[in-house]
């Protein structure tokens, strides 16, 4: 396994340090193993398993920037990798944005690690995708997933004496079912750092439920409708606004947060008071890396508090513009729910849609956040508290911004894509078109 310890990591960067004839240095090392198996129409067609580690050299000669990687480990080799990037930095033009390197920082140490899933093979692969295919083929349906586990470790260290250690691991499964005569799909799928909390049945059970039920779908108008989006479905769109969190773009007027006449939305009460989203590397459910990719600390920050813009990234070199400290940009969030089920927030729904996920989804004005994209794989009509029948796809136009201001009911979060997301009830949601994809 391609996972080297914290020790071991730290003595290969200060190895390939010692080599340095630029003003600064930075080394990254990224290294572990991957495993995945893949199946459609209820056949494995690929299975496999890849260790892989790399060494990244950055030299600075001014604020000139050259790069090279290599993933060979004897002592000529890492010269030859030094003197490589060396020698683009004095090939490459200045940059004037440069910002000089930082030192030693404290960094948090998130629980990210679970030995089961690290030490996962081959069979055990197979035996969560083969309780997946069973489920699928007992039910005469046609499935298609994908299962693939890591564990890796990522490093960091530079001239001034700063070092970054982190490992952790990571299993994820995605499955489409569809019906023989074409007309019903169902998705579902989950990503657990522990193995363990990984229940391929379950989720194939889900997805079963959702393709049957999906047959035959009628056709709305397009319009405003109360929606119910799923986990699935709301963080694709909220992981796109607090990606656009960054102080640059807003204080340059380019952005959701940017104020009319100058200035940003920092501080003004934007969405519903029920939201409040933060990102915090140790949580234990969306553990994350400690450091950002130029080594500046992770810490846990609120983003929007009871629906007040509390913080905005910044980049290094618009940090010292504006006389503050980098602030990285999230990898992954929390935004806090309520305390009611998915079904608790079906029965409670007089008239409405609800949207098992979204595909495609584009932007289409970062000024307003609004985005493009398509429902998929079941979309259903909910009529006096209960799911009545299946209705074709739509293409959406819509602004998280504006969505979170039609927000009726949060539910309990769940993890997805490495974020905790609850379901969400939003009044006026704008669907523009229909789609006659499943």
């Amino acid at each position: 396994m391609a996972i080297l310890s914290q020790e071991e990591a730290k003595r290969l960067i200060d190895k390939v340090l010692g080599y340095s004839k630029a003003d600064e240095m930075k080394v990254e090392l990224n290294g572990g193993r991957t495993g995945n198996i893949r199946f459609a129409r209820n056949s494995v067609s690929t299975a496999g398993a890849t260790n892989n580690l790399t060494v990244s050299v950055t030299a600075v000669i001014g604020k000139r920037i050259g790069t090279s990687d290599i993933n060979e480990f004897d002592d000529a080799s890492l010269e030859k990798a030094v003197r490589r990037a060396e020698e683009m930095a004095r090939l490459a033009p200045e940059n004037p944005e440069y910002m000089p390197m930082p030192g030693p920082q404290t960094y948090t140490t998130p629980q990210a690690f679970v030995e089961t899933t690290a030490t996962m093979k081959a069979p055990d692969r197979a035996k969560l995708a083969g309780a997946s295919i069973k489920s699928v083929m007992d039910s005469q349906l046609s499935g298609a997933g994908f299962l693939e586990d890591s564990a890796t470790f990522n490093a960091i260290g530079n001239s001034k004496g700063l070092f970054g250690y982190h490992k952790s691991t990571n299993a994820n499964f995605s499955l489409t079912i569809r019906t023989p005569d074409g007309t019903g799909s169902g998705y579902a799928a989950g990503d657990f750092n522990d193995v363990s909390k990984l229940k391929t049945g379950a989720l194939t059970d889900i997805a079963i439920q959702k393709a049957r039920a999906s047959q035959k779908a009628v056709a709305l108008e397009p319009g405003k409708y109360t929606v119910i989006l799923e986990p699935l479905a709301a963080g694709e769109l909220i992981q796109f606004m607090v990606r656009a969190m960054d102080a640059r773009t807003a204080d340059e007027g380019r952005s959701f947060l940017s104020k009319k006449g100058g200035g940003t939305r920092l501080g003004e009460k934007l969405l519903d008071e029920r939201v409040t989203i933060y990102s915090d590397p140790t949580d234990s459910q969306v553990p994350s890396s400690p450091f950002s990719g130029d080594g500046y600390p992770y810490e846990k920050v609120v983003w929007f508090d009871k629906g007040v813009v509390k913080n905005l990234s910044y980049s290094p070199y618009w940090a010292k513009q504006k006389g503050v400290k980098p602030l990285p940009e999230p990898s992954g969030f929390v935004m806090q729910g309520g305390t009611q089920s998915l079904a608790d927030m079906i029965k409670g729904t007089e008239k409405g849609i609800l949207v098992t996920r979204f595909w495609y989804t584009r932007w289409l004005d970062p000024q307003t956040l609004l985005y493009t994209g398509l429902t998929r794989d079941g979309t259903f009509y909910i009529d006096n508290g209960q799911i009545k029948h299946p209705i074709k796809n739509f293409r959406f136009n819509e602004s998280p911004v504006i969505m979170l201001n039609n927000l009726e009911a949060l539910g309990i979060p769940e993890r997805t894509r490495g974020s905790m997301v609850p379901p969400l009830r939003i009044r006026d949601f704008t669907f523009s078109s229909l789609s006659d994809a499943v």
